[in-house]
């Protein structure tokens, strides 16, 4: 069994997506810190993000189910997520970083969904736990090594030095997952 063109095409958009998320880990807190946030609005804010998406999720599992729209959906979904992480820039408060949070929550929810569906329409064998492998382990084993470099661009340059790489590699993240848009389907 080998990949499948579109399911490539979902691993390197995913690990790039992955990787520039990862930057950030555990510096969330801090930054939060550093624009006055408190132990509270990191826990709020975490929480916001996780409650939201998870009620997203499944909203937009089922509007996009049957969509013929879904790969621009999931593409729109990365595109937003791109604009976001180049938010941060702007983030100068608590309440900023809240709505940023929100702004996440859609996003993740609009593409996530999707990419796991067209992922498993690529799979012979729904039960191939070892692309399900695949298509899971890649994200911890990217996030990890993102962490420690976003640790050290963080410590040795900034935050804005963070936030604009993370930014890019969102965006390529979406170009290159917009290529799902020019395959023509059989």
């Amino acid at each position: 069994m080998k990949l499948s063109q579109v399911q490539k095409i979902l691993l390197i958009a995913s690990s790039l997506w992955f990787f520039g998320e990862g930057l950030m880990g555990p510096l969330f807190a801090i930054f939060a810190e550093k624009v006055g946030g408190d132990l509270l609005d990191i826990t709020w804010a975490w929480s916001l993000y996780l409650v939201l998406s998870g009620i997203l999720y499944i909203l937009f599992g089922k509007i996009l189910r049957n969509s013929p729209h879904r790969e621009k959906a999931m593409v729109l979904g990365y595109a937003l997520n791109t604009v976001l992480t180049f938010g941060y820039l702007l983030v100068h408060n608590s309440t900023h970083l809240f709505l940023l949070q929100v702004g996440f929550a859609f996003a993740e929810s609009i593409s996530t969904p999707v990419w796991d569906s067209i992922f498993a329409s690529e799979l012979d064998e729904a039960g191939d736990s070892f692309f399900w492998g695949i298509a899971n382990g890649h994200t911890h084993l990217l996030t990890g090594i993102a962490v420690a470099i976003g640790g050290l661009i963080t410590y040795y340059i900034s935050f804005e030095v963070l936030f604009i790489l993370m930014g890019c590699i969102q965006a390529l993240s979406t170009i290159v997952q917009a290529r799902l848009l020019f395959i023509k389907k059989s």
